[in-house]
Parts: C-alpha cells; sequence; structure tokens
C-alpha cells in the first residue's frame, strides 16, 4: 500500500498495490504494521456496506460526536464516488476545510479518515458500492451532520445531487450551529 498524506493532516489516500497474473489480482487492503506507520492505533470494530441504485446520489456529510468519534477507511469496490471529508477539528489549521477524491473499484484507491471528520460521498456511476470500516460502534443519538451544500464549506460536486435522504437535506448548516463537533 502506499500512503499519500492529504491536504489535511492525519487524513491518507491509500493506494492499493496490486499483484497481477494469469489468476486476476491480488491487493492487500490492511496492513496492522503498515498503518501503524502512519500512527494508526486503533481497532476496526465495524465494517459497513453501502449499495447505491442511481448516478447522482448523494450521502453525507456524517459524523459521529465525541466520544464516540470514530477513524473510518473507506473502499469503492464497484463503480466509482467522488468521496469528501471535512475537517472539524476546533484547534486544526485546516479546520472546516473538505477535501475529494475519487474512488472507484479501477483505482483501487481508499481514503483514511481521522476521527473529527465528516463524511460524504456522490456517487458518479449507477450501482455503486462501498465498504467503510469503523473505529467506533455505530451510537444512536450520537451522529451528526453538516449541510451537504453548506455555503461555508462551499464542496464543488461533480454532478448535481439527485437522491438525497431527507436527514441529509436537513442538517443544519456551519453557521446555525457549531453543537457536537470534535476537537
Amino acid at each position: 500500500m502506499i500512503f499519500q498524506e492529504t491536504t489535511l493532516p492525519g487524513a491518507y489516500i491509500i493506494d492499493l498495490e496490486p499483484y497481477t497474473d494469469e489468476r486476476g489480482m491480488f491487493a492487500r487492503t490492511y496492513c496492522k504494521q503498515e498503518f501503524a506507520a502512519i500512527g494508526h492505533r486503533k481497532e476496526f470494530v465495524q465494517f459497513n456496506h453501502s449499495q447505491n441504485r442511481h448516478q447522482g446520489t448523494l450521502r453525507g456529510m456524517h459524523f459521529q460526536k465525541a466520544p464516540f468519534s470514530e477513524i473510518k477507511l473507506i473502499r469503492c469496490i464497484r463503480g466509482r464516488v467522488f468521496d469528501v471529508i471535512i475537517d472539524l477539528r476546533h484547534r486544526s489549521p485546516t479546520f472546516l476545510q473538505y477535501y475529494g477524491v475519487e474512488l472507484s473499484e479501477r483505482n483501487l484507491r481508499m481514503i483514511y479518515v481521522p476521527e473529527g471528520f465528516a463524511h460524504g460521498f456522490q456517487t458518479l456511476e449507477d450501482h455503486t458500492e462501498l465498504i467503510y470500516h469503523h473505529t467506533a460502534f455505530y451510537t444512536p443519538g450520537q451522529e451528526g451532520g453538516i449541510r451537504y451544500n453548506d455555503p461555508l464549506i462551499n464542496i464543488i460536486w461533480p454532478l448535481p445531487p439527485c437522491i438525497i435522504s431527507e436527514k441529509d437535506q436537513n442538517y443544519p448548516f456551519i453557521a446555525d450551529t457549531f453543537v457536537g463537533l470534535a476537537g
């Protein structure tokens, strides 16, 4: 695996290094020793799978409130997505900045999202699927979100969002509240 720190400290793009032969492809997606080299020490305790039927579907921007904050490792296993993270760490020099990257089944790329970040994505193809690894269990009542179209963040989505849950459409704008943001 090749780890590249993003413009948001502590967040990494991880490129897999596939081995191919006449059988197909093999690539390691996790190695405790390699992740320790970037400071990762927590155990992944929950894996989730997201299926998305239609291009333009938008999910996010989600996070869990402290002390239930989590590290996420996200990989697209079918189709393509524009994956976005927002730094919500109050003391960070990149507070309220976002970073976006395309993840796809073809580019074999993952994103490592530290605690204190919101996460979301937009599908760029129909029938897109992602796998998420989490270092904290989902805790009902402790989830939070930032509006996907918050003008202070100003995320440039590749497509007009066409399918968004009611919950995601109604998250607050940054200017309205800072409640629950990890520091």
